[in-house]
């Protein structure tokens, strides 16, 4: 939208972000780190990027769908969806993958996440791009693909810890550990080609879902209706 600026937050780990692209091409960032608050911290730079615009300068809003911290995730999302609602325009998510600094270069790299209870998720990426979407694995599966990559000279990444994977030592030297940001998250939505906007633009924002949320049964079943 001419003459409007672009607000980008990414917040799908704890390593979170918030940027101002403006219609003069210029960016402006604030970062900050929480473990478990982004609820709390987002709001304090959110502002201080907003504050100095006028109401309705704001064209479009971008947000990292992870995957990631799922909270963090949502939390994102719901500022970014506020957001959005106030100035009249639109929320659109883009996967945090895509915004780690190997992602950018013209090299592929594979990104692996731990998706808890024993499963763990691995992508490809490169130049920005998605060349293989998200899946999950098992540590086996885990194992062999990272074995692979190593072997093959293909940079590997994670938001988390390498020492969290199940992973043989030899393996823990190949991974390295990076978080997406928002100007990379910028830069990763100036890189897509417009089939793909088109694409991430159609779909209501949400966290990039894995497998299905993990429900612990109620304590009390006979208060739940048949």
């Amino acid at each position: 939208m001419p003459g409007t600026s672009v607000l980008i937050v990414e917040t799908s780990t704890p390593h979170a972000s918030l940027a101002i692209a403006g219609a003069d091409g210029g960016l402006t960032e604030r970062a900050f780190s929480s473990d478990r608050s982004h609820n709390a911290l987002l709001f304090g730079p959110l502002a201080e990027l907003l504050d100095p615009l006028p109401p309705g300068r704001i064209g479009t809003v971008l947000v990292g769908s992870g995957p990631g911290s799922y909270s963090g995730t949502r939390v994102g999302i719901a500022a970014a969806q506020g957001v959005a609602m106030v100035n009249g325009c639109q929320a659109v998510a883009v996967p945090s993958i895509l915004a780690v600094p190997a992602a950018c270069g013209d090299t592929p790299c594979l990104v692996i996440g731990d998706a808890r209870r024993g499963s763990y998720w691995t992508a490809r990426v490169a130049v920005c791009q998605m060349l293989e979407a998200p899946t999950l694995t098992d540590a086996t599966g885990l194992i062999t693909t990272v074995a692979a990559a190593a072997a093959q000279g293909v940079p590997v990444v994670s938001f988390e810890d390498p020492a969290r994977f199940p992973l043989p030592e030899r393996l823990f030297v190949a991974i390295r550990q990076e978080f997406p940001s928002a100007t990379r998250l910028w830069h990763a939505w100036c890189s897509a080609d417009e089939a793909t906007r088109r694409t991430w633009a159609a779909a209501p924002p949400q966290p990039i879902y894995l497998k299905p949320p993990h429900i612990t049964p109620g304590k009390r079943p006979w208060l739940v209706p048949l």
